[in-house]
């Protein structure tokens, strides 16, 4: 069989077997083994390849950034760190329209440098959040809407899981796609604000500003003095946990230490923070477990993606495709918007993750053919993958939301509420694909 035939039954099985709900994981691997299989007929070397891929793939030490790097945030989220950071942006912002919202996402953008994954920034606000708009007259499904639309910039400002599978796959270094997200992750938190803001200074009473909810805000000001006092606690621990993230982030991109030691670093600093503020031995084992069961399946789901991303290129599909592109005629921009459609389409269906594996071992030696700069081509996708957090019908964030407050909107109404941050996203991938700068700037500002 031709190394032709074989790529259309890579794909082709795939996809079948990922539309029939296989996790993506095992159609990756399964898909793979059959790609071997019918360019060899030999099952001994099947086994010499998985085996000498999987050694290749996990003895790396760069894998162990993930799991480290939820550690970090998990230990500050356990111990109340994200609580005291609400707290501190909350009194910040009180002469701000729409400040509760704003507190949100300005708390969000803090948080994403110590957590990386937006389902955990999605689940804490939408404890810590939520029941402060809606004690404060605050429209529920705009409230709903605005945690979940802000808890994406865990995936977008380092350090990101999607920034490290991104890394891992195009082998680009992680601590310059770190700093890369940080200009792009900020314009996102304006474009945020700035529609908070407008329907704030619009539609007051969308965020409870009217003359009820002031006098009731004064009268609790008012007999908050237990609070005041506890102000120098919340801004001394913020601090702690603002030092410890960009003492970590600033060493890896000042070259002190790789991404993998500053994440084995922050885990210690977190742990020690966390041990400060009263983190007790049975709290510290479930962070422990609770982060083995979330990254474990992601280790496995980057070596699947490795076996498969190798027999791909065995077959010649990702010489086809950038062929098939380049000679199609289309613009650098025009073959990049299909990317985006790809992504966006994928995004209705499966998780972010997921859609790395499956399309950036295509995607980005297009990218790179076409002259486009990695890291830009990097955190462009990231971000328009990262839009498919908010997309129905998966929209993993809004179920999220959804299942730590389920008695307060339906899913449907939480989606619709999301549909600006939604805008805001993809206006910020326009921008990135015009202005490649906003990425490239930071990460080469060391050379």
């Amino acid at each position: 069989m031709s190394s032709l035939s074989d790529m259309w039954i890579l794909v082709g099985v795939l996809l079948v077997v990922v539309c029939l709900g296989v996790h993506v994981a095992v159609a990756l691997g399964m898909t793979a083994v059959l790609g071997i299989y019918l360019m060899t007929r030999d099952f001994h070397t099947v086994y010499t390849f998985i085996g000498g891929t999987a050694y290749e793939a996990l003895r790396d030490y760069v894998f162990a950034v993930i799991p480290l790097f939820m550690l970090m945030g998990d230990f500050l989220g356990k111990c109340g760190a994200a609580s005291d950071l609400y707290a501190l942006v909350n009194r910040l912002t009180r002469r701000i329209p729409g400040r509760l919202a704003i507190a949100t996402v300005l708390a969000n953008a803090v948080f994403a440098f110590v957590t990386g994954v937006s389902i955990a920034a999605a689940a804490a606000f939408s404890r810590i959040a939520y029941p402060e708009m809606k004690k404060n007259g605050y429209d529920r499904r705009f409230a709903l809407g605005c945690i979940a639309g802000s808890a994406c910039l865990g995936m977008l400002i380092p350090p990101s899981v999607l920034m490290i599978v991104w890394g891992v796959l195009t082998e680009q270094a992680i601590g310059k796609l770190f700093i890369a997200g940080i200009i792009p992750g900020f314009i996102v938190v304006f474009f945020y604000c700035l529609y908070i803001f407008w329907v704030a200074v619009t539609s007051p009473q969308t965020v409870g500003e009217d003359a009820a909810s002031k006098r009731a805000r004064a009268e609790a000001a008012a007999s908050s003095d237990e609070k005041e006092r506890s102000l120098a606690a919340v801004f001394w621990s913020t601090m702690a946990v603002l030092v410890l993230v960009f003492g970590t982030l600033g060493g890896i991109w000042f070259g002190l230490f790789t991404p993998t030691e500053g994440a084995g670093v922050g885990a210690t600093l977190a742990l020690l923070l966390a041990i400060a503020k009263g983190l007790r031995a049975k709290e510290m084992f479930e962070v422990v477990l609770s982060v083995g069961r979330t990254s474990a399946p992601l280790l496995l789901l980057l070596f699947t993606a490795q076996l498969y991303s190798r027999t791909l290129s065995m077959t010649g599909i990702t010489g086809a495709a950038k062929a098939f592109f380049l000679a199609s005629g289309l613009g650098q921009y025009e073959i990049l918007a299909i990317m985006v459609g790809v992504w966006f389409v994928l995004g209705c269906l499966i998780d972010s993750i997921s859609i790395i594996l499956l399309t950036v071992p295509v995607f980005a030696p297009i990218a790179m053919a076409l002259g486009f700069d990695p890291i830009a081509f990097g955190i462009i996708g990231i971000l328009a993958i990262e839009v498919g957090l908010l997309t129905p019908p998966f929209g993993i964030l809004v179920f999220t939301v959804r299942a730590v407050l389920p008695r307060e909107a339906s899913v449907g109404e939480i989606f619709r509420a999301a549909v600006p941050y939604w805008i805001c996203l993809m206006t910020v991938v326009v921008t990135i694909a015009i202005y490649p700068q906003l990425a490239t700037w930071l990460p080469n500002l060391g050379r």
